[in-house]
C-alpha cells in the first residue's frame, strides 16, 4: 500500500517540514471533496502523515464518490478517531453535510480528458454546480474558508511560451465542448468571488498545472500518468504528437503543500498558480526523463481521431509562481526527481 512506502513517507516527511504553517490546523477539521483523486489524495496522505507524527490532531473529512476505492488507499487509517469517510458526489446541487467543519478544499470533478469529450455536459455541472452546494454550506455552516481547486486551462491559448500569471486569459472557444472543463472551471472561480461579494463566504482559488505521481489511478488517462505507469511496468513512452506543448508539472506533494499553503495564507477571493519552476517543460522533455529514469524506450505513433479531441488545446500552459511563492511554498521536488521518485513508487506497488 502507497501509505507505508518508505520513499513515500520521506517524501511526505519532507514535505511536512516545510510546512510549520499546518500546525494551524491543529485542532480544526477540513472536508476535502475528491479525496481518491490524484490531488486530493495527496492532501489526504499529507494530513494523515502529520497526525501520525504529531501530538495535536486534524480532523479529515474524506469526501468521494466511491467507500471500496478509498479504502484501497488508506485502508486502515480510515478507522481512525481524526478520519471520517464522507459519501459526496461532485454534481450535487446541495452539500446535505450533518456536520460542520472549519475548512472545505473542493477538489472533486472530472479531469480525464477521454471522460471530458465523453461527458461535457457532466463535466461542466460537476464544476459549477458542486462548488455552488459547498459554498451555500460554507455560507450556512460559517466555514472559516473555502478552497476551490481550478485548473490552469482557464487560461485559454496564447501566441507565445512566456508563463501566465494569475490575471492573464487567452482565446477559448465556447462553442467547443472539449472545453466544458475550461468553461466550467472559470465560472466556478466567478462563482467564488460572487459568494464573498454577497455573502461574505471567504474563499482562495488555486490554478494547478499538469500534476503527476504516484497517487494517480492506473485507468487515469492524462498522459503523464499513463506513461508513468507504463515506465513502471517496463514498456516503452508511446508519444502521439512531436510533444513541442509546453507545461508546467509538478509532483503531487509539491501540489498538495501549494494547496494546504494557499489555504493558510492565501489572499481572500484571490487566485494562485501551482508551478514548480524548476519542473516547467515540454511535454517530449517529460517523455524523455520518464523513458531515462525506467531504462525504456521512446515511440511515436500516429494519434487517432478519438486521441485528438481529447488534446489540450493549449500549446503553452506554463504557469508563473510568484505569487505562490510570495506565500513562502517552494518546490521540493524537480521534473527528474519527481518522475523518478513516482515510477519507483509505481513499480513497487505493481510488483507487490
Amino acid at each position: 500500500m502507497l501509505s507505508n512506502h518508505s520513499l513515500w513517507i520521506s517524501d511526505m516527511d519532507r514535505v511536512i517540514d516545510s510546512l510549520p504553517a499546518l500546525s494551524e490546523l491543529e485542532g480544526r477539521s477540513v472536508l476535502i471533496t475528491g479525496a481518491s483523486g490524484l490531488i486530493c489524495s495527496a492532501i489526504v496522505h499529507l494530513l494523515i502523515r502529520y497526525n501520525e507524527t504529531h501530538t495535536g490532531q486534524i480532523r479529515i473529512y474524506a469526501a468521494a464518490r466511491n467507500r471500496e476505492k478509498l479504502a484501497g488507499m488508506f485502508g486502515d487509517c480510515m478507522d481512525r478517531p481524526c478520519f471520517t469517510y464522507v459519501p459526496y458526489e461532485a454534481t450535487a446541487r446541495e452539500a446535505s453535510f450533518l456536520f460542520s467543519c472549519d475548512y472545505i478544499i473542493h477538489g472533486a470533478g472530472n479531469a480525464y480528458p477521454a471522460m471530458i469529450t465523453r461527458e461535457p455536459v457532466e463535466t461542466m455541472a460537476g464544476n459549477f454546480l458542486g462548488l455552488l452546494g459547498l459554498l451555500e454550506y460554507a455560507r450556512q455552516r460559517e466555514v472559516r474558508r473555502v478552497l476551490y481547486i481550478s485548473s490552469s486551462e482557464v487560461y485559454g491559448r496564447k501566441d507565445d511560451t512566456l508563463p501566465y500569471d494569475e490575471g492573464e486569459y487567452g482565446y477559448i472557444d465556447l462553442l467547443n465542448a472539449r472545453n466544458s472543463y475550461s468553461v466550467g472551471k472559470r465560472a466556478a472561480e466567478t462563482l467564488c468571488v460572487s459568494y464573498a461579494e454577497e455573502y461574505g463566504v471567504d474563499s482562495v482559488i488555486v490554478r494547478p498545472g499538469h500534476i503527476y505521481g504516484p497517487t494517480a489511478s492506473a485507468g487515469d488517462n492524462r498522459v503523464s500518468s499513463a506513461w508513468a505507469y507504463a515506465a513502471a511496468r517496463g514498456e516503452d513512452i508511446v508519444m502521439k504528437s512531436a510533444g513541442s506543448q509546453l507545461r508546467s508539472y509538478c509532483y503531487c506533494l509539491d501540489c498538495a503543500s501549494a494547496i494546504l499553503t494557499v489555504l493558510l495564507k492565501g489572499e481572500r477571493s484571490s487566485a494562485y498558480n501551482i508551478s514548480n519552476k524548476a519542473s516547467i517543460a515540454s511535454i517530449r522533455q517529460i517523455a524523455e526523463i520518464l523513458a531515462e529514469s525506467a531504462g525504456v524506450s521512446l515511440r511515436l505513433e500516429l494519434p487517432s481521431q478519438q486521441d485528438i479531441s481529447g488534446f489540450n488545446p493549449m500549446s503553452n500552459s506554463s504557469l508563473r509562481s510568484d505569487r505562490l511563492e510570495g506565500l513562502g511554498w517552494r518546490g521540493l521536488f524537480d521534473a527528474p526527481d519527481g518522475f523518478s521518485h513516482t515510477v519507483t513508487i509505481l513499480r513497487d506497488e505493481l510488483n507487490g
